[in-house]
């Protein structure tokens, strides 16, 4: 009877952790550990290093089979060209079979990494339209037609897609807005893979998924490359002296609310590694979230950032500022700024966010500028 109590309580307990590991939301999850064994057929070799990345994974099999997890909880197995799938698969494996040439590509931020690996040819259609676009060479592939827009990530031109042809869709995490989207292009066969890399903590860890984009579209070499010319962007900067100065960081939203970055994020880090302090400091760290971003009112911001010696207003919502005074139209508190006071006021510029293989160069500015050495900066510019 023992015996049996005893069984019954620990498949209880086996069956609670499994529950309690299902139902992750968008932005949970790590691609830390899982179980590589997946099919009889494949034998596991060999995982792909990764230094920075923790929102992805890659296990290498026999026969050049490789899967994919995606934050924890995502998983994709790439099948080499000539090849066929194992039959006995778990159904939450999604297939993607090599070559990947015909990618619909919703992420923008991802877009420089297919540029850094001359893998645009890879590339069918595009999320966003020519005027979207500050990389010139996905710019000029859109307007020649190389690569064809597609509609929006709510909102996909399905019948263009499906006449063209299409093997795989990258989207970025505001398809769980829609999900409606994504089991659309499901049920039409076309497979969706959702990307993190913006959710990477590290700076190197949002470079790093070039990795990954280079072994889907077999350009394992060129992002190694890319990846390799990244990270001696910022070894260059070396570990910067710490200046004392404080930066804040933010745009305002069209509610009048002020979005900022979280601690814990990878533009903060940055700002440290250049030298600087990010304000507001522990920002979200006691909430159980795993967004990027934080809103908070005006009043709010003021009050935990009114002193940073420096401030940069993130352009990439709203548009470039052409100076302190259409900044000041935003909100009148900002004039009780202390960086608005000295005028070490700055603003990025629109292409930042879409450059995600420059973060070194990025980083660089963000140094220059609290060294004033304004010359060289390429990212960021002076409000006058």
């Amino acid at each position: 009877m023992k015996k049996r109590f005893t069984g019954l309580f620990l498949s209880l307990l086996i069956l609670l952790s499994m529950v309690s590991g299902c139902g992750q939301d968008a932005g949970g999850g790590s691609a830390g550990a899982h179980d590589t064994d997946i099919s009889r057929e494949l034998v596991y070799e060999d995982s792909m290093e990764l230094l920075y990345a923790e929102k992805f994974a890659v296990d290498y099999y026999t026969g050049g089979f490789s899967l994919v997890t995606i934050n924890g909880n995502e998983r994709y197995l790439v099948v080499p060209e000539g090849s066929e799938a194992p039959g006995d698969l778990d159904g939450d494996i999604t297939v993607l079979y090599q070559p990947l040439d015909e990618i619909y590509l919703v992420a923008s931020a991802v877009m420089d990494m297919f540029i850094s690996m001359d893998a645009l040819d890879t590339l069918s259609f595009t999320g966003t339209k020519a005027d979207g676009w500050y990389l010139e060479e996905a710019k000029e592939a859109v307007e020649s037609g190389q690569i064809l827009y597609a509609g929006n990530y709510s909102a996909p031109d399905y019948e263009r897609i499906l006449a063209e042809g299409c093997d795989l869709a990258i989207e970025n995490t505001m398809v769980y807005h829609t999900p409606e989207v994504r089991e659309q292009l499901e049920k039409f066969d076309i497979p969706v893979l959702v990307d993190y890399s913006s959710y990477e903590e590290e700076p190197l860890g949002r470079t790093e998924w070039v990795k990954l984009y280079g072994l889907l579209t077999g350009r394992t070499e060129e992002a190694r490359a890319a990846f390799d010319s990244e990270q001696a962007a910022f070894a260059s900067i070396g570990d910067a002296a710490d200046t004392g100065k404080t930066v804040a960081f933010f745009y305002i939203t069209s509610n009048g609310e002020v979005n900022v970055r979280r601690s814990s994020d990878y533009l903060p880090k940055m700002i440290e590694l250049a030298g600087g302090t990010y304000l507001p400091q522990s920002l979200g760290e006691d909430e159980d979230t795993r967004s990027s971003t934080i809103s908070m009112q005006m009043e709010e911001f003021y009050a935990a950032a009114r002193e940073a010696d420096y401030i940069i207003y993130n352009s990439a919502i709203d548009g470039e500022l052409s100076s302190v005074e259409e900044l000041l139209g935003k909100s009148e508190l900002l004039e009780e700024f202390k960086a608005v006071r000295e005028g070490n006021v700055y603003c990025t510029t629109r292409d930042l966010y879409q450059s995600s293989m420059e973060l070194g160069t990025i980083t660089a500015d963000i140094h220059g500028m609290l060294n004033g050495e304004e010359g060289g900066l390429v990212y960021l510019y002076r409000l006058k």
